[in-house]
Protein backbone atom coordinates (compact mmCIF):
# COMPACT_ATOMS: atom_id res chain seq x y z
CA UNK A 1 0.00 0.00 0.00
CA UNK A 2 1.28 3.56 -0.74
CA UNK A 3 0.61 6.36 1.43
CA UNK A 4 0.21 9.93 0.12
CA UNK A 5 1.19 12.04 2.86
CA UNK A 6 -1.98 14.65 3.49
CA UNK A 7 -0.43 17.29 5.61
CA UNK A 8 -1.88 20.29 3.60
CA UNK A 9 1.00 20.62 0.89
CA UNK A 10 0.80 19.12 -2.40
CA UNK A 11 -1.50 18.16 -5.06
CA UNK A 12 -2.08 14.73 -3.40
CA UNK A 13 -5.36 14.06 -5.83
CA UNK A 14 -3.40 13.95 -8.82
CA UNK A 15 -0.96 11.68 -7.23
CA UNK A 16 -3.77 9.31 -6.44
CA UNK A 17 -5.25 9.39 -10.06
CA UNK A 18 -2.15 8.50 -11.80
CA UNK A 19 -2.23 4.97 -9.02
CA UNK A 20 -5.71 4.53 -9.34
CA UNK A 21 -5.23 4.50 -13.20
CA UNK A 22 -2.38 2.61 -12.74
CA UNK A 23 -4.47 -0.31 -10.13
CA UNK A 24 -1.76 0.13 -7.97
CA UNK A 25 -3.37 0.50 -4.30
CA UNK A 26 -2.80 3.76 -2.64
CA UNK A 27 -4.29 6.25 0.06
CA UNK A 28 -4.20 9.72 1.70
CA UNK A 29 -2.29 9.25 5.28
CA UNK A 30 -2.89 12.42 7.53
CA UNK A 31 -2.37 10.96 10.80
CA UNK A 32 0.22 8.66 12.12
CA UNK A 33 -2.54 5.51 13.13
CA UNK A 34 -3.24 5.27 9.25
CA UNK A 35 0.53 4.51 8.30
CA UNK A 36 0.21 0.75 9.95
CA UNK A 37 -0.58 -0.65 6.41
CA UNK A 38 2.00 1.57 4.23
CA UNK A 39 4.41 0.01 2.82
CA UNK A 40 5.85 2.87 0.83
CA UNK A 41 5.67 6.59 0.81
CA UNK A 42 4.82 10.05 -1.55
CA UNK A 43 5.72 13.38 0.28
CA UNK A 44 4.60 16.00 -2.31
CA UNK A 45 4.62 19.81 -1.27
CA UNK A 46 4.14 22.99 -3.00
CA UNK A 47 4.57 26.43 -1.94
CA UNK A 48 7.29 28.24 0.14
CA UNK A 49 10.06 26.00 2.57
CA UNK A 50 9.01 27.28 5.84
CA UNK A 51 5.09 26.56 5.07
CA UNK A 52 5.39 23.53 4.45
CA UNK A 53 7.50 22.79 7.45
CA UNK A 54 5.26 24.35 9.57
CA UNK A 55 2.11 22.25 8.10
CA UNK A 56 4.09 18.76 8.66
CA UNK A 57 5.28 19.84 12.44
CA UNK A 58 1.78 20.67 12.99
CA UNK A 59 0.24 17.60 11.41
CA UNK A 60 1.92 15.53 14.16
CA UNK A 61 3.26 13.19 11.03
CA UNK A 62 7.46 14.78 11.50
CA UNK A 63 7.77 11.48 14.46
CA UNK A 64 6.00 9.34 12.69
CA UNK A 65 7.61 9.79 9.07
CA UNK A 66 11.11 9.57 10.88
CA UNK A 67 10.73 6.42 12.59
CA UNK A 68 9.00 4.96 9.20
CA UNK A 69 11.81 6.32 6.64
CA UNK A 70 14.96 6.59 9.13
CA UNK A 71 14.72 3.33 11.92
CA UNK A 72 11.68 1.01 9.70
CA UNK A 73 13.61 2.13 5.85
CA UNK A 74 10.07 2.49 4.11
CA UNK A 75 10.77 3.85 0.48
CA UNK A 76 10.20 7.20 0.23
CA UNK A 77 9.57 9.58 -3.07
CA UNK A 78 9.82 13.13 -2.06
CA UNK A 79 8.19 15.59 -4.43
CA UNK A 80 8.84 19.49 -5.22
CA UNK A 81 9.19 21.15 -2.06
CA UNK A 82 8.77 17.35 -0.49
CA UNK A 83 12.02 16.66 -1.87
CA UNK A 84 13.21 20.10 -0.45
CA UNK A 85 12.38 19.48 3.00
CA UNK A 86 14.61 16.46 3.52
CA UNK A 87 17.54 18.93 3.30
CA UNK A 88 18.55 20.65 6.57
CA UNK A 89 17.67 24.50 5.27
CA UNK A 90 16.66 26.49 3.01
CA UNK A 91 17.77 29.92 1.70
CA UNK A 92 14.14 30.57 1.76
CA UNK A 93 13.07 30.04 4.97
CA UNK A 94 14.77 30.08 8.62
CA UNK A 95 13.10 26.86 9.74
CA UNK A 96 15.12 23.59 10.30
CA UNK A 97 14.26 20.67 7.33
CA UNK A 98 13.53 17.12 7.91
CA UNK A 99 17.46 16.46 7.24
CA UNK A 100 16.63 13.17 5.78
CA UNK A 101 20.22 14.43 3.42
CA UNK A 102 23.40 16.57 4.23
CA UNK A 103 21.63 18.99 1.63
CA UNK A 104 20.84 22.94 1.67
CA UNK A 105 18.03 24.65 -0.49
CA UNK A 106 19.47 27.09 -2.78
CA UNK A 107 17.76 30.03 -4.73
CA UNK A 108 18.75 30.11 -8.21
CA UNK A 109 21.12 33.07 -9.19
CA UNK A 110 19.57 35.09 -11.63
CA UNK A 111 22.56 37.13 -13.23
CA UNK A 112 23.27 33.27 -14.98
CA UNK A 113 19.89 33.07 -16.13
CA UNK A 114 19.87 34.03 -20.10
CA UNK A 115 16.04 32.80 -20.43
CA UNK A 116 13.30 35.41 -19.74
CA UNK A 117 11.39 35.78 -17.24
CA UNK A 118 14.46 34.30 -15.00
CA UNK A 119 12.37 32.75 -12.32
CA UNK A 120 10.64 30.70 -11.50
CA UNK A 121 12.18 27.95 -13.26
CA UNK A 122 8.99 26.58 -15.12
CA UNK A 123 8.65 24.50 -18.15
CA UNK A 124 9.53 20.70 -19.65
CA UNK A 125 13.74 20.43 -19.04
CA UNK A 126 15.74 17.20 -19.55
CA UNK A 127 17.06 15.90 -17.21
CA UNK A 128 20.91 14.16 -17.24
CA UNK A 129 21.10 10.59 -15.28
CA UNK A 130 24.25 10.93 -12.45
CA UNK A 131 23.96 7.12 -12.16
CA UNK A 132 21.56 4.08 -12.97
CA UNK A 133 18.40 3.66 -11.19
CA UNK A 134 15.27 1.59 -11.59
CA UNK A 135 13.26 4.97 -10.84
CA UNK A 136 14.36 6.04 -14.38
CA UNK A 137 13.37 2.67 -15.93
CA UNK A 138 11.17 3.49 -19.25
CA UNK A 139 11.57 7.03 -19.37
CA UNK A 140 12.41 9.65 -22.29
CA UNK A 141 14.98 11.73 -20.26
CA UNK A 142 15.29 13.87 -22.77
CA UNK A 143 11.90 14.23 -22.94
CA UNK A 144 12.03 14.93 -19.50
CA UNK A 145 9.60 16.55 -16.56
CA UNK A 146 7.80 19.53 -16.25
CA UNK A 147 9.56 21.94 -13.14
CA UNK A 148 8.32 24.99 -11.62
CA UNK A 149 10.59 26.27 -9.11
CA UNK A 150 12.70 28.82 -7.89
CA UNK A 151 14.92 27.10 -5.03
CA UNK A 152 17.07 24.03 -5.85
CA UNK A 153 18.58 21.13 -3.67
CA UNK A 154 22.17 21.09 -3.72
CA UNK A 155 23.60 17.85 -2.01
CA UNK A 156 26.53 17.99 0.05
CA UNK A 157 27.54 14.27 -0.72
CA UNK A 158 27.87 13.78 -4.58
CA UNK A 159 26.62 10.14 -4.12
CA UNK A 160 23.50 11.14 -3.22
CA UNK A 161 22.45 12.67 -6.68
CA UNK A 162 20.70 10.84 -8.72
CA UNK A 163 20.07 13.10 -11.84
CA UNK A 164 20.72 16.80 -12.79
CA UNK A 165 18.72 19.10 -15.07
CA UNK A 166 20.27 22.74 -16.16
CA UNK A 167 18.73 26.30 -15.46
CA UNK A 168 21.49 29.15 -16.18
CA UNK A 169 23.99 26.05 -14.66
CA UNK A 170 23.32 22.34 -14.10
CA UNK A 171 21.75 21.85 -10.48
CA UNK A 172 20.27 18.78 -8.50
CA UNK A 173 16.87 17.70 -9.70
CA UNK A 174 16.69 14.25 -8.23
CA UNK A 175 18.51 12.75 -5.46
CA UNK A 176 18.62 8.82 -3.84
CA UNK A 177 20.05 6.95 -0.43
CA UNK A 178 19.24 3.93 0.19
CA UNK A 179 15.41 4.14 0.75
CA UNK A 180 15.17 7.70 0.43
CA UNK A 181 14.17 9.26 -3.39
CA UNK A 182 12.99 13.09 -3.70
CA UNK A 183 12.51 14.38 -7.33
CA UNK A 184 12.41 18.46 -7.95
CA UNK A 185 10.43 18.22 -10.86
CA UNK A 186 6.35 17.22 -10.67
CA UNK A 187 5.88 13.75 -12.03
CA UNK A 188 2.09 14.15 -12.00
CA UNK A 189 2.52 16.99 -14.35
CA UNK A 190 4.76 15.16 -16.73
CA UNK A 191 2.29 12.88 -19.01
CA UNK A 192 4.13 9.36 -19.60
CA UNK A 193 7.35 9.69 -17.79
CA UNK A 194 5.49 10.87 -14.99
CA UNK A 195 3.52 7.74 -14.57
CA UNK A 196 6.58 5.64 -15.23
CA UNK A 197 8.37 7.28 -12.63
CA UNK A 198 5.13 6.55 -10.30
CA UNK A 199 5.25 2.67 -11.40
CA UNK A 200 8.49 2.21 -11.14
CA UNK A 201 8.94 3.73 -7.81
CA UNK A 202 5.80 1.48 -6.87
CA UNK A 203 7.98 -1.64 -7.86
CA UNK A 204 11.05 -0.96 -5.68
CA UNK A 205 11.84 -3.62 -3.04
Amino acid sequence: MIGIVDYGSGNIQAIRNIYKKLRIDCEFVSEPGQLQSVTKLVLPGVGAFDDAMTRLNESGMRDALDLMVLDKKVPVLGICVGMQIMASGSDEGKLKGLGWFDAQVNLFDERVIKQKPKLPHMGWNEVQEKRKCKIFDAIDLAKGFYFLHSFYFKCGNAQDVLAEANYGGDFHCAIHKKNIYGVQFHPEKSHSNGVNLFKNFSELC
